[in-house]
């Protein structure tokens, strides 16, 4: 239980390794950085969780995914501007003692997420 993310890289069929992620907590207009970091080979959180299921509160939450950079890294050539620079990510939680599971599946050009398990 608890809150997680896992990212899929659609253009080249893997996971998102060395994609930068941030996650906040938002009031509003008004968010607060809780933690960034850089997904793992299997593009995941490297320290797992991003709340376990004791610190997870009800609330908003944002999750911002630098997807123009990932690619620039990966060697795409994206014009520029680029169609998505970073994919930012608000939901709430509403019932904490639940899994929230973040997916994203992302291309230069196209993203997808759902409410995972």
């Amino acid at each position: 239980m608890g809150l997680s993310t896992h990212v899929l890289d659609t253009m080249h069929g893997t996971p998102a390794a060395g994609m930068q992620v941030a996650l906040y907590t938002t009031q509003g207009e008004h968010a607060t950085l809780v933690k960034s970091f850089t997904l793992n080979q299997d593009g995941r959180n490297p320290d797992g969780m991003l709340y376990d299921h004791a610190n997870l509160r009800a609330g908003t939450y944002r999750l911002v995914f630098d997807v123009a950079a990932y690619f620039e890294a990966r060697g795409v050539d994206l014009p520029e501007p680029n169609f998505l620079n970073r994919v930012q990510l608000d939901f709430g939680v509403a019932h904490a003692d639940q899994h929230y599971h973040v997916p994203l599946l992302v291309s230069p050009w196209s993203y997808s997420t759902y409410r995972g398990s």
